[in-house]
């Protein structure tokens, strides 16, 4: 399958898949796809160490993503934040309470607050941008608006290639000002971070707008027939994010991947309870919360994250409780795709059912025109 994604990178497949699990992304990589290690959350000394495994476990190149966001909504962008409102530390206290959330060890809780920068956000993934270099990185993707010009620069100088993830036209306009090489055009469905534009307006609107920069296809992407339809609205590949949450090698807390496999595509919302922006995740009584207007509403980023920090670190620890307040509250970033995503598979066979799904549906195209 070439597309001019796939002679851009060298992959064999236009699939390429966004993961925080390294295992994930070697077994993608290998199985012939394009692996992105998404490396926001961590700190630069654990992803060095996660991009040396990946060298030597990996078939070739594979990416990197992280958020630059240019405005982070707080005077002074990066710098000392300041104390959270009362009324969203109160009500997080109370809700931890109400739903029986046990605290953390005191040793935990501890090492917790020492790692809370209030600007790891920033100064990490510049510094990460930097590690990337000494290591098997090929593209660099930002996932929060266009790359500063020194960081493009630099990539471009270390012969890799640059992305940004966009939900709207305006969005692409201002990728395509910055010189990036591609364009993720991220339709609703999609997990995570993303707009209000559907996939199946946006990718060719953003096609139109690329004129011959690449733009890949992400949001409600599992199977082969949805990685033809992308094709044939103009994309060179497909963006896949969800679909690896359920696989063997996914790091996916347990609890949370049960759920995801006995959920629908209406089990999802968009909502900014995870980190202050909008963020489609899976619905649980955390996003039920967060939803009711008798509750205050969440902070921006990243002042919602330092706010609730130890809150999800305490009911990521109890939520192995069945009936607990912990496995009510627990919940993670997954697209609409989800309700397809039922039985578990391993990251290889997710890649070949795909490839043979399209080829399946290519065939099925060409019988049609004959």
């Amino acid at each position: 399958m070439r597309t001019s994604m796939t002679d851009m990178i060298g992959c064999e497949y236009p699939i390429f898949a966004f993961s925080h699990c390294r295992d994930v992304i070697a077994a993608v990589t290998n199985a012939g796809g394009f692996g992105i290690f998404g490396a926001t959350g961590r700190s630069a000394g654990d992803v060095d160490v996660d991009l040396a495994w990946l060298d030597a476990n990996t078939r070739g190149k594979y990416g990197i993503d992280l958020l630059l966001p240019q405005k982070l909504g707080i005077p002074g962008s990066i710098g000392p934040l300041p104390p959270p409102p009362a009324e969203q530390l109160e009500f997080v206290e109370a809700l931890m309470t109400r739903y029986g959330v046990p605290p953390l060890p005191e040793d935990d809780a501890h090492q917790l607050r020492l790692s809370q920068r209030a600007n790891e956000m920033m100064s990490d993934a510049v510094e990460i941008w930097d590690i990337a270099g000494e290591h098997n990185v090929s593209m660099y993707v930002s996932a929060l608006g266009a790359p500063p010009p020194d960081l493009i620069e630099q990539a471009h100088s270390r012969g890799g290639v640059v992305g940004g993830l966009v939900g709207a036209a305006p969005h692409a306009k201002r990728q395509l000002q910055a010189g990036v090489d591609f364009v993720v055009a991220q339709g609703t469905e999609a997990g995570g971070h993303c707009g209000e534009i559907a996939t199946m307006v946006l990718v060719p609107d953003i096609v139109d707008v690329m004129g011959d920069i690449p733009v890949l296809a992400a949001g409600g992407i599992a199977t082969g027939r949805q990685m033809a339809a992308a094709l044939a609205l103009g994309a060179a590949g497909v963006w896949t994010g969800s679909v690896w949450l359920t696989t063997h090698e996914a790091e996916t807390d347990p609890v949370v991947k049960e759920k995801f496999l006995r959920a629908t595509a209406s089990d999802t919302v968009r909502s900014r309870s995870s980190t202050g922006k909008p963020a489609r995740q899976l619905r649980s009584a955390w996003t039920s919360e967060w939803e009711d207007p008798a509750n205050p509403d969440p902070l921006g980023m990243p002042m919602h994250g330092a706010l609730i920090r130890e809150a999800k670190a305490r009911i990521r620890r109890g939520s192995h409780v069945p009936g607990s307040g912990s496995e009510a509250l627990a919940n993670y970033f997954v697209g609409q795709v989800v309700g397809r995503l039922n039985t578990v598979k391993s990251s290889r066979q997710v890649v070949e059912e795909m490839v043979g799904e399209y080829i399946d549906v290519m065939a099925r195209l060409e019988s049609i025109n004959a």
